[in-house]
């Protein structure tokens, strides 16, 4: 067992009984909170985007050291109108919404890597470059995920002489073909520090859950998988499109192809539910059972972070505190966030 682990199963001395402290911990055996924060956020280059209800903040270690933060805004489309607060409706504008920030967040964190002409000026990537990265991402997800199984299990229709073994296999490819992704990624040594950052993000949002203090030293002591995690809500995309696909049965080849792209919004909200009511419900043994497997992925997709990376994390979360009270506005606009 490596020193970083060892520490993190050291409970902190100083929680005190009614403090968001979860003494049954996560599965890697350090501590998780048992309150849910309307908090999220996502790891960038070098860096950390944090968002609450109504603005979000990304903190950025530039080159030269120090952290860059910068923070915007948002009026998401759930305070807007009641419509959008409904059940699977609210994951897919919430996704939509997470996808239009997470990019730009990113773009701020490549700008910020950028060096500095003579004149302290940095010749910033044009919006146009990315649009195209955007496309390009979306289209790859759709297309990898949903129609190359789906493509592939068209060539052997004819032999499994089933609608049922037909999505059974179509399932367990689409599946597998995203953990092989999650794994291939996660041996590339460039994203590496992108997944340190991510584990920072984690124990940053765990710590205040559970009321903690936010400093590098009492962050780490919490665990790196969250039960709120996108990795977790991925895998349950995978699994859930399974039964979502069964009752189209067995159409024409271009039906099956449009209905996977189709379906991919429908499948995202049914989705969200399933990771807001498996954070809200964290406590439960046969809850935590069934959300093993993604808090596994998440092995793959985060690392242990130093404290300066949960420097940076917990600054990003900072400037989110300073302009609003998640848990207050909350009260007001009830909105959820994948972490």
């Amino acid at each position: 067992m490596s020193p970083e682990l060892g520490s993190l199963q050291t409970e902190p001395a100083a929680a005190p009984p009614e403090s968001g402290v979860d003494p049954l911990r996560m599965p890697d055996g350090a501590l998780v909170a048992k309150r849910d924060a309307p908090v999220g956020g996502q790891a960038v280059l070098e860096g950390v985007m944090m968002r609450g209800i109504s603005v979000w903040a990304v903190a950025v270690r530039r080159p030269d050291g120090e952290i860059e933060i910068s923070s915007e805004p948002i009026r998401p489309w759930a305070t807007r109108h009641r419509l959008w607060r409904l059940p699977v409706l609210r994951g897919i504008v919430a996704l939509g919404e997470s996808l239009k920030i997470g990019f730009k967040a990113l773009g701020i964190s490549a700008n910020a890597q950028l060096e500095e002409d003579e004149e302290g000026e940095r010749e910033e990537i044009g919006g146009w470059m990315w649009g195209l990265t955007i496309a390009f991402s979306l289209l790859l997800a759709v297309g990898l995920f949903f129609v190359v199984p789906v493509g592939l299990t068209s060539l052997i229709k004819d032999r499994l002489g089933s609608a049922f073994l037909f999505w059974l296999v179509e399932g367990v490819l689409r599946t597998g073909i995203f953990i092989g992704y999650i794994w291939a990624i996660s041996r590339l040594k460039d994203l590496r520090r992108v997944f340190e950052y991510h584990g920072a993000e984690h124990k940053t949002i765990s710590c205040y859950e559970a009321e903690d203090e936010l400093t590098p030293a009492r962050a780490k002591l919490y665990s790196r998988l969250h039960p709120r995690c996108g990795t977790s809500f991925l895998l349950i995309v995978m699994v859930l499109a399974i039964f979502v696909f069964a009752p189209l049965g067995l159409p024409a080849w271009y039906w099956l192809v449009a209905s996977r792209i189709i379906g991919v919004p429908l499948i995202a909200g049914l989705s969200y539910e399933v990771i807001k009511w498996a954070g809200k419900n964290r406590r439960k043994r046969w809850v935590r059972a069934i959300m093993w497997p993604g808090l596994m992925l998440q092995n793959l997709t985060t690392r242990e972070p130093d404290e300066e990376e949960l420097a940076v994390a917990i600054a990003s979360l900072e400037a989110v505190l300073a302009r609003e009270d998640p848990k207050q506005a909350a009260g007001k606009q009830p909105i959820e966030i994948v972490a």
